[in-house]
């Protein structure tokens, strides 16, 4: 029996929101969504809609990643406390990350490997907040979903990743 490739996903970490350096290794055996989120955006409003779709999928092994980012607009200006009051009006429960950049020489490792893994239609560069990756149970990049998509439109796909084996 061939030998599966070996996913890179399982290597990376990023600091929560909190403060706390997360190893990316505990989301083994989990699908993951991660998505570039601002509190300050006109897709904001998807916060709710990806805590449902967390609510609902999370005991099946759905792990929502949120990563704040101020790289198009001046969309999420604030730090911790801005981004906790804008989550907490949502009821965001799902694991969120310190800000970080999303594009450029300084996009943070995780979507540096997000884009190379999962190229845009018109290049790999994030185009706007509320881009989203879906990574499989075994940590590889499944799709990748333009920011007009709502979380209810992934659902489906989240649905069929979950029972993957």
């Amino acid at each position: 029996m061939p030998k599966s490739r070996k996913s890179d996903f399982y290597d990376l970490s990023a600091r929560a929101l909190d403060g706390e350096e997360i190893d990316f290794s505990r989301y083994r055996d989990k699908v993951v969504l991660i998505v570039n989120t601002a509190s300050r955006c006109g897709f904001t409003h998807q916060y709710a809609g990806l805590e449902a779709l967390h609510e609902r999928h999370a005991e099946e092994g759905l792990a929502v990643l949120g990563f704040p980012c101020n790289q198009f607009g001046g969309q999420e200006p604030g730090e911790r406390d801005t981004i906790e009051a804008c989550i907490t009006g949502f009821g965001v429960a799902f694991q969120m990350f310190e800000k970080v950049e999303v594009n450029g020489p300084n996009a943070h490792p995780v979507f540096r490997w997000l884009t190379a893994s999962l190229p845009g239609l018109i290049g790999s560069a994030i185009k706007w907040n509320f881009t989203k990756f879906l990574i499989g149970r075994d940590g590889r990049p499944i799709d990748r979903y333009a920011p007009l998509t709502s979380p209810e439109g992934l659902e489906a796909d989240v649905v069929a990743a979950l029972r993957r084996e």
